[in-house]
């Protein structure tokens, strides 16, 4: 079996379930990235720390994107999200939520592995725009 079968098949065990509380275990040890610190004027695009933290939850818990995005968001089957590479959209905080909302069907994933809408779970809007809020700010890290 080559490497890129591999990982479908591991995407879609992913997605039916059946590797979540293997991920979980290294959520444990996870650490929560630095939120930017607060301002008066939050710059266009920019989340609260307090939606940022609910999106960490999420994206820890019942989301189950870690599986996916690894415990620090660096990537496993799916993509790295701390850097400032984005596959799919420019990664700005509406593209991202609505990446996470719609997913990534495989005819236009770029690696072959889809991403199922709302990760494959029954996230509410708020959990939604929580995540996202919580993913972009692991991209911006850096900046």
């Amino acid at each position: 079996m080559d490497t890129r079968t591999c990982l479908g098949v591991l995407a879609s065990l992913i997605m039916a379930g059946a590797v979540p509380a293997a991920a979980q275990a290294t959520s444990e040890t996870s650490t929560t990235p630095a939120t930017p610190p607060a301002t008066s004027e939050a710059p266009p695009g920019a989340s609260s720390s307090a939606l940022i933290a609910q999106g960490d939850a999420v994206f820890h818990g019942p989301g189950n994107c870690y599986a996916c995005h690894g415990s620090k968001g660096e990537g496993l089957v799916g993509p790295n999200l701390t850097d400032s590479e984005w596959i799919h959209s420019k990664g700005t905080l509406a593209e991202i939520e609505a990446q996470i909302l719609h997913g990534v069907p495989k005819e236009e994933s770029k690696s072959g592995i889809p991403m199922p809408p709302k990760g494959g779970s029954t996230l509410s809007d708020e959990d939604v725009k929580a995540c996202a809020a919580y993913v972009h700010s692991l991209s911006q890290k850096g900046s």
